[in-house]
């Protein structure tokens, strides 16, 4: 995972140019959004430094379900009630319903469902 344009991407694809005779090698790395699945690209030298960020993976189960507003979570260890909106992944929403456990993630201050336990 990487922050490319201030948003969290899964890396997909890595390439590596070689130096020059007056410049460093440079990296382009392609990913995809973990929020809104579109394609971005980070290009940058080799030996520079990119942010990382934190991905917090929990359990929870799903205590309610609104149409058109989202879903509302209660964590398995805090006990915690979380409103999050309804995935877009049409995978996921099929399955969704209240009284499942899903896992969910924490990313930059935001959720997201990824996958629904069976």
């Amino acid at each position: 995972y990487a922050l490319i344009d201030n948003e969290p991407c899964q890396i997909v694809d890595i390439d590596k140019s070689k130096p020059g005779k007056h410049g460093s090698a440079k990296i382009r790395a392609s990913g995809i959004s973990l929020f809104d699945g579109k394609k971005k690209t980070y290009l940058g030298q080799a030996d520079a430094g990119i942010q990382v960020p934190i991905v917090d993976k929990r359990s929870a189960q799903i205590v309610s379900m609104t149409p058109g507003q989202g879903v509302q979570l209660m964590d398995l260890e805090t006990y915690e009630t979380i409103d999050i909106a309804t995935p877009t992944d049409e995978e996921i929403t099929g399955k969704i319903a209240a009284g499942k456990e899903v896992e969910y993630w924490i990313i930059m201050g935001r959720y997201k469902i990824n996958r629904v336990k069976s």
